[in-house]
């Protein structure tokens, strides 16, 4: 996977990984360390995403992952068998990989 894929969260928890050098939420209300992995999407995929997920929540950021700089797999995979395949990185994205920070708009 070359292309940069992006993973929608809250800004107060950017801050935090910011402070703590590494980011380890997988999704809202799950840790890395509780789903094994953290949730990512494509560009096309973060609308629906964020209106499943995060529709109740104004302060939203997007961030932009470069998977090369990752030293963790990232597999694309899908909830069930035949089903959409969303990127999941499995282990921590450590802050020199992410390469953007967007807010939030819903379309």
């Amino acid at each position: 996977m070359s292309e940069p894929i992006l993973h929608i969260t809250e800004r107060a928890l950017w801050d935090e990984a910011r402070s703590k050098g590494t980011y380890e939420i997988s999704t809202r209300g799950r840790t890395l360390q509780e789903e094994g992995f953290i949730h990512c999407s494509t560009r096309a995929q973060l609308p629906r995403t964020a209106a499943a997920f995060y529709s109740d929540l104004d302060d939203l950021v997007v961030l932009v992952v470069d998977p090369g700089r990752l030293d963790v797999p990232v597999r694309p995979e899908a909830a069930e068998p035949g089903g959409e395949e969303f990127p999941h990185v499995y282990g921590p994205i450590p802050l020199d990989a992410v390469i953007a920070v967007e807010p939030w708009r819903a379309p």
